[in-house]
């Protein structure tokens, strides 16, 4: 296996264990925090954890198309898309579920940063794409 082939297959293999921390995180909203968080705040949780599974998903098929990019402007933009999209996770959700968990408000302050990395990493994907068969 190539270093390329490895580079983008490790992407997918995270984006994979996301999916499933976003799996396990609703889950773990949906029985153990139900009771335990004003119906606001489990709103709050929910949201991060489907955001969550969105962008894992999201970093799976950036990865598969990595992987198929020739090299040059497209796979760079790919390659940022998925740093970007990795971030948003940390950032958007990440922050969601300290804030709902600690009661630490200005945790909310990084939220749309996450968001923020998240349309930038969408953006570059689309880029990428439409700048494939140049």
């Amino acid at each position: 296996m190539d270093v390329k082939t490895l580079h983008w297959k490790k992407h997918a293999a995270i984006g994979a264990l996301y999916a499933g921390l976003a799996v396990a995180f609703g889950a773990f909203g949906a029985h153990v925090l139900e009771e335990r968080l004003t119906a606001d705040a489990l709103s709050t949780y929910e949201t991060a954890a489907r955001y969550h599974m969105y962008h894992a998903l999201g970093i799976l098929l950036a990865a598969m198309l990595a992987g198929r990019a020739e090299p040059g402007p497209s796979a760079r933009l790919l390659a940022w898309s998925l740093r970007l999209l990795h971030a948003g996770i940390w950032l958007f959700s990440g922050s969601l579920y300290v804030l709902t968990l600690s009661g630490l408000s200005w945790l909310g302050a990084i939220t749309p940063l996450g968001g923020a990395a998240w349309v930038a990493g969408w953006a570059l994907a689309a880029a990428a794409l439409l700048r494939t068969g140049r």
